[in-house]
Protein backbone atom coordinates (compact mmCIF):
# COMPACT_ATOMS: atom_id res chain seq x y z
CA UNK A 1 0.00 0.00 0.00
CA UNK A 2 1.76 3.44 -0.90
CA UNK A 3 2.46 5.56 1.96
CA UNK A 4 1.16 8.88 1.98
CA UNK A 5 2.91 11.93 1.24
CA UNK A 6 5.13 14.01 3.98
CA UNK A 7 4.11 17.67 4.08
CA UNK A 8 6.12 20.55 6.03
CA UNK A 9 3.47 22.24 7.83
CA UNK A 10 4.05 25.79 9.07
CA UNK A 11 1.43 25.89 11.41
CA UNK A 12 -2.91 25.33 11.53
CA UNK A 13 -4.99 27.50 12.96
CA UNK A 14 -8.81 29.11 13.23
CA UNK A 15 -9.46 32.41 11.96
CA UNK A 16 -11.63 34.24 9.57
CA UNK A 17 -10.30 34.74 5.45
CA UNK A 18 -9.45 38.46 5.09
CA UNK A 19 -8.74 38.59 1.43
CA UNK A 20 -10.85 38.36 -1.61
CA UNK A 21 -14.26 37.19 -2.74
CA UNK A 22 -14.67 35.28 0.55
CA UNK A 23 -13.95 37.83 2.82
CA UNK A 24 -15.13 37.40 6.26
CA UNK A 25 -15.70 33.83 6.39
CA UNK A 26 -14.99 31.31 8.98
CA UNK A 27 -12.20 29.47 7.95
CA UNK A 28 -9.56 26.79 9.25
CA UNK A 29 -5.91 27.75 7.81
CA UNK A 30 -3.43 25.32 7.00
CA UNK A 31 0.03 27.21 6.29
CA UNK A 32 2.53 24.99 4.36
CA UNK A 33 6.16 25.60 3.92
CA UNK A 34 7.94 26.57 1.31
CA UNK A 35 7.68 29.15 -2.08
CA UNK A 36 9.36 29.26 -5.42
CA UNK A 37 9.29 33.53 -4.78
CA UNK A 38 10.50 35.64 -2.47
CA UNK A 39 8.50 38.23 -2.86
CA UNK A 40 10.01 42.07 -1.01
CA UNK A 41 5.81 42.59 0.45
CA UNK A 42 5.23 39.03 1.34
CA UNK A 43 3.93 38.73 5.45
CA UNK A 44 4.57 35.57 5.78
CA UNK A 45 7.97 35.30 5.14
CA UNK A 46 8.27 32.88 7.75
CA UNK A 47 6.82 30.56 5.74
CA UNK A 48 9.59 30.05 3.05
CA UNK A 49 11.22 27.96 4.61
CA UNK A 50 11.08 25.56 7.91
CA UNK A 51 7.72 24.00 8.96
CA UNK A 52 7.24 21.17 10.86
CA UNK A 53 7.03 17.32 9.16
CA UNK A 54 3.50 16.15 8.99
CA UNK A 55 1.00 13.03 6.77
CA UNK A 56 -2.62 14.47 6.27
CA UNK A 57 -3.87 12.05 8.97
CA UNK A 58 -2.08 14.11 11.93
CA UNK A 59 -2.95 17.62 9.75
CA UNK A 60 -6.71 16.16 9.69
CA UNK A 61 -6.76 15.51 13.69
CA UNK A 62 -5.65 18.92 14.38
CA UNK A 63 -7.89 20.34 11.97
CA UNK A 64 -10.85 18.07 13.78
CA UNK A 65 -9.72 19.38 17.66
CA UNK A 66 -9.70 22.64 16.16
CA UNK A 67 -13.56 22.66 14.96
CA UNK A 68 -14.11 21.82 18.27
CA UNK A 69 -14.46 25.09 19.29
CA UNK A 70 -14.63 26.93 15.59
CA UNK A 71 -16.94 25.05 13.22
CA UNK A 72 -15.87 26.61 10.12
CA UNK A 73 -16.96 25.30 6.90
CA UNK A 74 -13.82 26.04 5.09
CA UNK A 75 -9.94 25.38 5.01
CA UNK A 76 -7.76 27.01 3.65
CA UNK A 77 -4.09 26.01 2.38
CA UNK A 78 -1.99 28.63 1.80
CA UNK A 79 1.57 29.63 2.23
CA UNK A 80 4.33 29.97 1.34
CA UNK A 81 2.83 28.35 -2.36
CA UNK A 82 1.09 24.92 -1.82
CA UNK A 83 1.19 23.72 -5.18
CA UNK A 84 5.28 22.72 -4.43
CA UNK A 85 4.05 19.66 -2.40
CA UNK A 86 1.59 16.97 -3.21
CA UNK A 87 -1.61 18.68 -1.60
CA UNK A 88 -3.71 16.46 -3.27
CA UNK A 89 -4.44 13.48 -0.49
CA UNK A 90 -4.82 16.38 1.89
CA UNK A 91 -7.41 18.13 -0.24
CA UNK A 92 -9.59 14.39 0.01
CA UNK A 93 -9.25 13.99 3.53
CA UNK A 94 -10.38 17.54 4.06
CA UNK A 95 -13.29 16.79 1.91
CA UNK A 96 -14.20 13.46 3.63
CA UNK A 97 -14.41 15.42 6.90
CA UNK A 98 -17.19 17.71 5.35
CA UNK A 99 -15.02 20.90 4.80
CA UNK A 100 -14.88 22.83 1.11
CA UNK A 101 -11.31 23.68 0.49
CA UNK A 102 -9.79 27.39 -0.43
CA UNK A 103 -6.34 27.01 -2.33
CA UNK A 104 -4.21 30.18 -2.33
CA UNK A 105 -1.73 29.81 -5.09
CA UNK A 106 0.70 32.20 -7.21
CA UNK A 107 0.05 30.30 -10.06
CA UNK A 108 3.30 29.11 -11.43
CA UNK A 109 2.88 25.41 -10.53
CA UNK A 110 -0.23 23.91 -12.15
CA UNK A 111 -1.72 20.55 -10.93
CA UNK A 112 -5.63 18.94 -10.71
CA UNK A 113 -7.04 19.07 -7.53
CA UNK A 114 -10.42 18.69 -5.81
CA UNK A 115 -10.31 22.35 -4.60
CA UNK A 116 -13.47 24.05 -4.33
CA UNK A 117 -12.17 27.94 -4.64
CA UNK A 118 -9.06 28.59 -6.37
CA UNK A 119 -7.51 32.13 -5.39
CA UNK A 120 -4.50 32.93 -7.73
CA UNK A 121 -2.52 35.52 -7.04
CA UNK A 122 0.61 36.00 -9.78
CA UNK A 123 3.64 37.94 -8.24
CA UNK A 124 6.63 39.90 -9.65
CA UNK A 125 8.05 40.43 -11.75
CA UNK A 126 6.88 38.49 -14.54
CA UNK A 127 3.37 38.16 -13.04
CA UNK A 128 3.09 34.39 -14.72
CA UNK A 129 0.43 32.43 -14.80
CA UNK A 130 -0.13 28.61 -15.93
CA UNK A 131 -2.22 28.19 -18.48
CA UNK A 132 -4.48 25.46 -16.25
CA UNK A 133 -5.51 27.89 -13.65
CA UNK A 134 -6.86 29.95 -16.27
CA UNK A 135 -10.58 28.57 -16.67
CA UNK A 136 -10.61 26.99 -13.21
CA UNK A 137 -9.37 30.07 -10.62
CA UNK A 138 -12.50 31.93 -9.10
CA UNK A 139 -10.95 35.04 -8.19
CA UNK A 140 -7.78 37.12 -9.14
CA UNK A 141 -5.95 38.44 -6.34
CA UNK A 142 -2.89 41.45 -7.36
CA UNK A 143 -1.14 43.02 -4.63
CA UNK A 144 -0.96 46.69 -5.19
CA UNK A 145 2.44 46.70 -4.89
CA UNK A 146 5.02 49.40 -6.35
CA UNK A 147 6.03 46.66 -9.28
CA UNK A 148 2.56 46.74 -10.23
CA UNK A 149 1.23 48.52 -13.45
CA UNK A 150 -1.43 49.18 -15.73
CA UNK A 151 0.02 47.45 -17.99
CA UNK A 152 0.12 44.23 -16.20
CA UNK A 153 -3.73 44.27 -14.93
CA UNK A 154 -4.95 44.67 -18.38
CA UNK A 155 -2.58 41.51 -19.66
CA UNK A 156 -4.06 39.36 -16.96
CA UNK A 157 -7.30 40.99 -17.81
CA UNK A 158 -6.98 39.70 -21.20
CA UNK A 159 -5.14 36.08 -19.90
CA UNK A 160 -8.48 35.27 -17.69
CA UNK A 161 -12.14 35.06 -18.43
CA UNK A 162 -14.11 38.28 -17.70
CA UNK A 163 -16.23 36.38 -15.36
CA UNK A 164 -13.05 36.22 -13.16
CA UNK A 165 -12.72 39.01 -10.73
CA UNK A 166 -9.32 40.56 -10.63
CA UNK A 167 -8.95 42.18 -6.85
CA UNK A 168 -6.41 45.23 -6.72
CA UNK A 169 -5.64 44.35 -3.20
CA UNK A 170 -3.60 46.82 -1.19
CA UNK A 171 -0.32 46.05 0.17
CA UNK A 172 -1.18 45.42 3.79
CA UNK A 173 -3.45 48.30 3.66
CA UNK A 174 -1.05 51.02 3.69
CA UNK A 175 -2.42 54.64 2.09
CA UNK A 176 -0.08 54.61 -0.77
CA UNK A 177 -1.19 51.73 -1.84
CA UNK A 178 -4.69 52.16 -1.37
CA UNK A 179 -4.42 55.42 -3.31
CA UNK A 180 -3.08 53.27 -6.26
CA UNK A 181 -4.91 50.82 -6.21
CA UNK A 182 -7.80 53.80 -6.81
CA UNK A 183 -5.61 55.04 -9.93
CA UNK A 184 -5.45 51.96 -11.36
CA UNK A 185 -9.31 51.01 -11.01
CA UNK A 186 -9.90 54.39 -12.20
CA UNK A 187 -7.66 53.92 -15.40
CA UNK A 188 -9.77 50.30 -16.02
CA UNK A 189 -13.25 51.65 -16.11
CA UNK A 190 -11.79 54.36 -18.52
CA UNK A 191 -10.23 51.76 -20.31
CA UNK A 192 -13.67 49.42 -20.28
CA UNK A 193 -11.41 46.67 -18.49
CA UNK A 194 -14.52 44.56 -16.96
CA UNK A 195 -14.65 42.92 -13.59
CA UNK A 196 -12.08 44.74 -11.64
CA UNK A 197 -12.45 45.35 -8.48
CA UNK A 198 -11.28 47.05 -4.91
CA UNK A 199 -9.61 45.06 -2.06
CA UNK A 200 -8.04 45.08 1.82
CA UNK A 201 -6.96 43.08 3.98
CA UNK A 202 -10.02 42.68 5.95
CA UNK A 203 -8.29 40.64 8.67
CA UNK A 204 -5.87 43.24 9.68
CA UNK A 205 -8.44 45.91 10.01
CA UNK A 206 -9.94 43.04 13.16
CA UNK A 207 -6.53 42.46 14.26
CA UNK A 208 -6.64 39.10 13.29
CA UNK A 209 -4.24 36.33 12.10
Amino acid sequence: MPQPPTLKIVEIFASVQGEGLRQGEPTIFIRLAGCDLRCSFCDTKYAWTGGQTAIPSQVLAKVRALRKRFPADWACLTGGEPFLQDIGPLVDGLKKEGLKIQVETNGRNFRRLAADWLSVSPKPGRYEVHPGFRRQAEEVKLVVSKALTFETVRRLREEFPGSVPILLQAESNEAWSLAKGRRLLSRALRQGLINIRLCVQLHKVFGLR
